[in-house]
């Protein structure tokens, strides 16, 4: 990849959700395990190479993600920040970092995704442009947005459906995505969903309609922390992560797929192996 790498993590929204933990202060502050929920992000973006990231957040507990971070010096990294006035979409928080950007490709990451994989420059030494989106296969993808691919010497993207109540494969689309500067091109081209915002699945399925998009599967476990239940169960991933005392990866990451299979499963329902599922 010629071109410099820019990081973007988007930390809006009034965290619903999760209320009343959001009335006392941002979602993307509040603890995973044994850290700020945005240090994970952080992370994932500097592993990737991004140096010079923007936290786009909103404008209430502003305030507190700048208290927390301050200019990025102690991470080794130059932060900058961007308010979203109102909610519109992650599309349109993404439209507030083109200055920042400029002719940068950027990866973006959504504030409250949290990924085991050692996601580096690595996985980006192939990319030349475009876009790319990493997906990770999950038991119960009508949850989410879902993507079909054309596996070859380069995984072509065929399409990308939201919350499909038929999916056409397993695969999840993650909160984590690299453009290139195009990107702001396309989100001006975008008209609001039903719901009034600009919406990320829009943007990716133009370039899988030009024939940009290329995908990245993720081999380890991934979550979002947007829900208590979903918040707790990214605790105990990373606590497991950082406690485990078995070598075998493999283990850790079929009990997160069990996991995922049991979350909405009666009692009677839930399966304790993959080969359960795979029946």
């Amino acid at each position: 990849m010629a071109k410099r790498l820019k990081g973007v993590i988007l930390a809006g929204g009034n965290g619903s959700r999760l209320y009343p933990l959001t009335k006392v202060t941002n979602k993307h502050l509040l603890p995973v395990y044994d850290k700020p929920m945005i240090f994970y992000p952080l992370e994932t973006l500097k592993k990737m190479g991004c140096k010079d990231i923007m936290i786009v957040s909103g404008r209430e507990h502003c305030g507190d993600i700048l208290n927390l971070l301050g200019s990025g010096r102690e991470m080794g990294l130059k932060l900058s920040y961007e308010i979203q006035d109102e909610a519109g979409g992650i599309a349109h928080a993404l439209s507030l970092t083109e200055r920042f950007v400029g002719v940068s490709n950027v990866a973006v990451c959504l504030g409250d995704n949290i990924f085991d994989d050692e996601i580096d420059t690595g996985d980006l030494e192939d990319f030349e442009g475009g876009a790319r989106i990493f997906l990770k296969e999950v038991p119960d993808p009508e949850r989410f947005g879902v993507a079909e691919v054309r596996k070859g010497n380069k995984c072509e993207v065929i399409s990308i459906e939201e919350k499909p109540k038929k999916p056409k494969s397993h695969l999840c689309v993650t909160g984590l995505y690299v453009y290139d500067n195009t990107v702001f091109n396309y989100i001006k081209n975008l008209t609001p969903s039903d719901r009034g915002e600009l919406e990320i699945t829009d943007v990716n399925n133009f370039y899988v309609k030009d024939k940009l998009m290329s995908c990245h599967f993720l081999s380890s476990w991934w979550s979002d922390a947007g829900t208590f239940d979903s918040l707790l169960k990214a605790s105990s991933l990373v606590a497991n992560q950082k406690l485990c005392t078995c070598d075998n990866k493999k283990v850790r990451d079929d009990k997160w797929y069990i996991d995922q299979y049991n979350r909405n499963r009666t009692t009677t329902e839930q399966v304790t192996s993959i080969e359960q599922i795979n029946k």
